[in-house]
């Protein structure tokens, strides 16, 4: 029998969140966090004591991905399944966690109600791909074999203090050095909390005349953890994968200890370092970066930084620093000598576009909101960023949350609103975090109340529905029922929240207005192409060398941003395909990687710009595989409302899964692309209208691989029920691989020449991996 459930904090959340409907998702958030999951008799009493009625809480507590409605474990294991992951092996992953938890099927929390293992579509970790999140702790490049160690290595540092927000150390205003220390997701999931305590306490055991501070994303994701030292008159030094280990040795290095014997202390700790290990000073080296190094200067070259200014290089959260910088600069410009028209005008000149996706005219969006009648007027930052392999939004806010509250408090000026609503991912928890207390000291330094002019701003989570990207389901989600698009017209910028004019733009559309303004009109027009101006912000990631977070202006090829920006397939592969867009967009195939990257270009080749995500696929990766992928996370999150898209997806996906299973029969290729085109004209919202677009383009460019797959073949060696692991004759009789085996398909026989039983083996790959003469292979089964 159940514990009974403690209902006080159901009474004490109600008064501090508040009782109205609209309240719905934060107060399930909030019970959600005191219980661990959504208890029924908390639910039913949240009902009583609210003006929320039964059949909405139930109706919100089901509908979005975020919230548990049975009891979970005391610490959550979940494993990104975005599509960096995917191709990465996250399949694989998850099932070697459920087999180290003795999970059976359909379980989820293993005996000991210790942890609930789950999937979430994206960590917004793509460069770290595989990654895993554990509790609050969030682990990259997580391998099949390494479940266990994983669980065990969480287990031991259960007791640390949780991982993300680190403040800066303090200073006294005058010019200073820096030790700075990328603290972005990506970098505290590579350790980098870590590094920067160790280079803390090293500068305080050594007196050293400087700060340690957190800076944002560098965008050089693939080599993190970053340390960059700053000496006032000098060169920077830039140091990359840096371990905690090494932060003694950069700080001796840079800032050797005042006086005789602070001199001598140095050259002696120098010396131990060189007598106990030759790691700790010699391999400084090979952690230094120069700008003028190859790799580094054509990952930066290319690169023209708007929307990710001084990413990198403030802390996020210094209000003062982001004032010296400019920061709300525009925004002074606009309110003393300008108008709100004359804004929008500049925005037109501009050709600025909506960064969210479609492309939609920013000016036109924003006379639409001003001209609509109504006292009351919204702006809303959409960041529910639900792109699989995406995460540029998340990055512009960890690393420059006042920024792209500047852009929101600008675009209210010119529509005339007085309210801006942040609506962020609830899985981007640092970004929450950041945005929030980015606002408290806006509002504590009375930045957004001058000359007349007020702005009252709020954050809001989402609860883990990709729909809600579309800006009439997240309205109705922030009104506290399910996230389901509606009709348009109207419009949200006519008639959006609570029946209020309502403009919606996208945090990267918002970050590029404040420099627009700064710059002017021209100057961003001169960046880009005649109908796409500007940059665009992309999350580079799956096999390519050097992932991360890249701004470039429009119109460079595919090609250029990977094989110039991205160093080409990672491990000397061949390029096959690049996924652009996530579950919006397409695989533009490598004959045709010298498309620019613009609007209208992408959309004559089959796919989209989207928000921006971008993954490179090489040629093992399975293009009937990777399709399965994208539909069966469109298919999940469609939000039923309407038939085409609920049913249609529902009838492809089952046509690709017997395709995939090579249960394929003659026609169904055909009759995949029929039910395309017939979900992509008939479904309601955007997301079933775009569903089709990662089915028709491997459809159009590698139709020989779903040929394959009706005879049973997969070219890629990558869909399970079409391959066999095979033992090949280099085989030395080592039993690595046996021992490695998770489920005992392979005999333990030293010495002689393996067997692998291809009814008890998982494909899991770790055996292949483990082999140290590659004496494993992956074949395609014969059809008898």
């Amino acid at each position: 029998m159940s514990a009974p459930v403690d209902l006080g904090r159901v009474d004490e959340l109600a008064t501090e969140i508040g009782r109205e409907p609209e309240k719905l998702i934060p107060l399930l958030h909030a019970l959600q966090e005191h219980y661990g999951y959504l208890p029924e008799p908390a639910l039913s009493h949240l009902c009583e004591v609210t003006d929320i009625r039964p059949s909405a809480a139930a109706g919100v507590a089901t509908f979005f991905d975020g919230f548990e409605l049975e009891p979970a474990g005391k610490h959550r294991i979940s494993i990104c399944c975005g599509t960096a992951c995917h191709v990465k092996g996250a399949e694989r992953i998850h099932e070697a966690f459920a087999r180290h938890l003795e999970l059976g099927p359909g379980q989820r929390t293993d005996a000991d109600g210790l942890f609930t293992l789950g999937k979430v579509a994206c960590l917004g970790c793509c460069t770290l791909a595989p990654a895993v999140r554990i509790g609050e702790v969030t682990y990259g490049h997580v391998s099949a074999d390494g479940a266990e160690r994983l669980v065990y290595d969480f287990l031991d540092q259960a007791d640390r203090e949780e991982r993300g927000i680190v403040p800066a150390t303090p200073g006294d205003g005058r010019e200073r050095a820096e030790v700075r220390v990328g603290l972005g997701s990506c970098c505290v999931a590579g350790g980098s909390d870590s590094v920067f305590r160790a280079v803390e306490q090293t500068l305080i055991r050594s007196k050293a005349d400087a700060v340690v501070k957190r800076v944002g994303c560098v965008g050089m994701c693939h080599q993190t953890p970053l340390v960059e030292v700053v000496l006032p008159g000098r060169e920077p030094s830039l140091y990359a994968q840096v371990s905690e280990r090494d932060a003694p040795a950069i700080v001796r290095r840079h800032f050797p200890r005042p006086g005789l014997l602070g001199r001598l202390s140095s050259l002696f700790s120098r010396g131990i370092d060189r007598l106990l290990t030759d790691e700790a000073w010699p391999a400084l080296e090979r952690h230094a970066l120069d700008v003028r190094d190859r790799p580094v200067a054509e990952f930066l070259e290319r690169q023209r930084r708007i929307a990710t200014e001084h990413s990198g290089e403030v802390d996020p959260l210094d209000l003062d620093e982001c004032l010296a910088r400019g920061g709300f600069g525009a925004l002074d410009s606009c309110l003393s000598n300008s108008s709100p028209d004359e804004l929008i005008d500049v925005l037109d000149r501009s050709g600025l576009r909506g960064r969210g996706g479609a492309g939609f005219p920013t000016a036109h969006k924003w006379k639409v909101a001003r001209e609509a009648a109504g006292e009351r007027k919204v702006v809303i930052c959409n960041g529910d960023e639900g792109d699989p392999g995406a995460f540029m939004d998340r990055m512009i806010l960890e690393s420059s949350p006042f920024r792209v509250i500047e852009g929101l408090a600008l675009a209210a000026w010119a529509i005339g609103a007085r309210e801006g609503v942040f609506y962020v991912r609830a899985e981007y928890r640092l970004a929450v975090d950041r945005l929030r207390e980015a606002i408290d000291l806006c509002r504590e330094r009375g930045v957004l109340e001058r000359d007349g002019f007020h702005l009252q701003l709020e954050g809001a989570r989402g609860a883990g529905a990709f729909v809600c990207g579309e800006e009439t389901a997240l309205i109705a989600s922030l009104e506290g029922r399910r996230g389901m698009p509606r009709l348009r017209p109207p419009f949200p910028a006519e008639r959006g929240l609570a029946g209020a004019p309502t403009l919606v733009n996208n945090v990267e559309t918002l970050a590029l207005v404040p420099w627009i303004v700064r710059h002017g009109a021209q100057a961003f027009a001169a960046i880009g192409t005649a109908t796409s101006t500007g940059t665009k912000v992309f999350a580079l990631a799956g096999k390519v060398a050097r992932g991360g977070l890249v701004e470039v202006p429009m119109g460079i090829t595919v090609r250029e941003v990977i094989e110039e920006v991205g160093g080409g397939v990672a491990g000397g592969g061949r390029l096959k395909a690049v996924q652009i867009g996530g579950p919006s967009g397409g695989c533009v195939p490598a004959s045709l990687a010298d498309t620019p990257i613009d609007y209208e270009a992408l959309a004559s080749v089959g796919s989209m710009m989207g928000s921006g995500g971008l993954v490179v696929l090489d040629q093992t990766d399975c293009m009937v595989d990777v399709t399965r992928f994208f539909l069966e996370f469109t298919q999940r999150q469609s939000c039923g409302r309407c038939a085409p898209c609920r049913l249609g997806t529902l009838r492809m996906l089952e046509i690709v899964d017997r395709i995939r299973e090579g249960r394929g029969r003659p026609g169904d290729v055909e009759l995949l692309e029929e039910l395309s085109l017939q979900v992509a004209q008939s479904s309601l919202c955007g997301l079933g209208r775009t569903a089709p677009n990662p089915v028709l383009s491997p459809l159009r460019y590698f139709r020989g691989e779903w040929e394959a797959h009706l005879e049973g073949r997969c070219p890629a060696g990558r869909c399970k029920a079409l391959i066999d692991y095979v033992v090949t004759e280099s085989c030395i009789g080592c039993t690595v691989c046996a021992q490695r085996c998770p489920v005992d398909a392979i005999p333990m026989n030293p010495y002689e020449r393996h067997e692998i039983d291809g009814e008890l083996c998982t494909r899991c790959d770790v055996c292949r991996i483990a082999c140290p003469v590659e004496a494993i292979e992956v074949q395609s089964k014969c059809r008898s």
